[in-house]
């Protein structure tokens, strides 16, 4: 089994720190990983949509920070919506480890897989999904 990690680089040692903690728990199930890099958390959904016939699940990592604009209410709400688009009409296993916080810390906090280990959570929650899909493909 493999998965795809795709990783939003705006806040880059926040998604190393996703990268590493999504990295660590797939090898802890023994699941290959290819990861692939982007630009923002918009863009997640299409790379997803380009490699559906390749994987068996998908991990969305990044991280959206409220700013001074309404710019954060739009990636946040559109990047969680193309994942639950795609999820649903391909029927694909994605887990969404885009953090939306307030601040910095609060992201730091959350990456960190020492400490909040989204990026591993999002593996776990993929994992899942591929496990729930087989169940039902079989009855």
């Amino acid at each position: 089994m493999s998965l795809l990690l795709v990783s939003a680089n705006f806040y880059p040692d926040l998604s190393a720190f996703l990268l590493e903690g999504a990295r660590k728990k797939a090898s802890a199930a023994g699941v290959e990983t290819v990861v692939v890099e982007v630009m923002g958390a918009l863009e997640i959904p299409a790379v997803i949509a380009f490699a559906a016939k390749q994987f068996q699940g998908f991990v969305a990592l990044g991280c959206v920070i409220r700013g001074e604009t309404s710019h954060y209410d739009t990636v946040a709400e559109q990047s969680a919506a193309g994942l639950q688009k795609l999820a649903i009409e391909q029927q694909l296993a994605i887990g969404n480890g885009i953090l939306t916080v307030e601040n910095y810390a609060q992201a730091a906090t959350r990456a960190n897989p020492l400490e909040g280990d989204k990026g591993g959570f999002a593996v776990e929650a993929c994992l899942g999904l591929i496990a729930l899909k087989q169940r039902f493909e079989i009855i």
